[in-house]
């Protein structure tokens, strides 16, 4: 965990075990993150893959696995996935492959699975029914059931279910732009606060 602020819980959801965010607490695959009205979390999945969560929103971290080489006395990883599953509100990614080539992300709602094909910057929103996908850098590509990936490029946005068949234009809805401010004050936070995790992290 970066920071948290605000009213957030995490816990069990299935056994309904819920406990304060402090900056202690240690959040773990499986458990299941609330953020409570002016309430926000930012989260290292694993190197490469920042998340901020915005208020009013859950998320569900399904899987986070590390595979090192083998090597005991190099101690490299080189594999580190990430599964990230968003029942209502929004999040703010901030994904560098660059930091490590074995990073792997994928963000889940009920209409969609999102993936990273490069380093990038995107947002998504959901309110449960319908999911929408904003890239603010990079590119990132969004499948659904049944349905033929889409990719979506800097400054497009997606939404699911829908009847177009390529993304549109941020500046075109004010959902999107709204997700592209967000995801971009949230970069700012992620990469100041990364650089500070990063040096004080034990080797």
């Amino acid at each position: 965990m970066l920071s948290v602020k605000g009213d957030v819980v995490f816990g069990q959801a299935e056994r309904n075990r819920f406990q304060p965010v402090t900056s202690s607490s240690k959040i773990r695959g499986g458990d299941t993150v609330r953020t409570s009205d002016g309430a926000t979390i930012n989260l290292v999945l694993v190197p490469g893959a920042f998340v901020q969560v915005s208020e009013n929103s859950e998320i569900k971290i399904e899987e986070l696995s590390l595979t090192k080489d083998g090597n005991e006395t190099a101690g490299g990883m080189v594999d580190r996935s990430a599964r990230v599953q968003l029942s209502r509100g929004r999040v703010s990614i901030l994904f560098s492959r660059s930091d490590t080539s074995g990073s792997h992300f994928a963000l889940v709602t009920k209409q969609t699975i999102i993936s990273p094909d490069s380093d990038c910057l995107f947002s998504v929103w959901t309110d449960g029914s319908i999911t929408r996908v904003t890239c603010a850098r990079g590119e990132l590509r969004g499948a659904s059931d049944g349905q033929t990936p889409v990719r979506i490029a800097t400054g497009y946005f997606h939404q699911w279910p829908t009847a177009a068949r390529e993304p549109l234009t941020a500046s075109a809805e004010g959902g999107a732009q709204m997700d592209v401010m967000v995801s971009l004050e949230a970069e700012k936070e992620l990469l100041d606060q990364a650089a500070r995790w990063q040096n004080r992290r034990v080797f």
